[in-house]
């Protein structure tokens, strides 16, 4: 019982962050490991830049809908 509240509250948290627009690191890292094993991947922090570069724009570049 308390192992089903445990995994439905990871759940919750990452539905919110994707909500926000938050990246899902851990699923990137699983991604990488299992598709590209032994290829190196991004560090949380380059991660984080890279989808934020993607979603909003980079230098000189406008992102969004407008």
């Amino acid at each position: 019982m308390l192992g089903e509240i445990a995994k439905a509250g990871r759940y919750l948290g990452q539905s919110v962050r994707l909500m926000m627009g938050l990246p899902d690191y851990d699923a990137y890292v699983s991604h990488r490991e299992s598709t590209h094993p032994g290829e190196p991947y991004m560090t949380y922090e380059e991660f984080f830049r890279e989808r934020q570069e993607a979603r909003y724009g980079g230098a000189g570049k406008r992102g969004g809908c407008c």
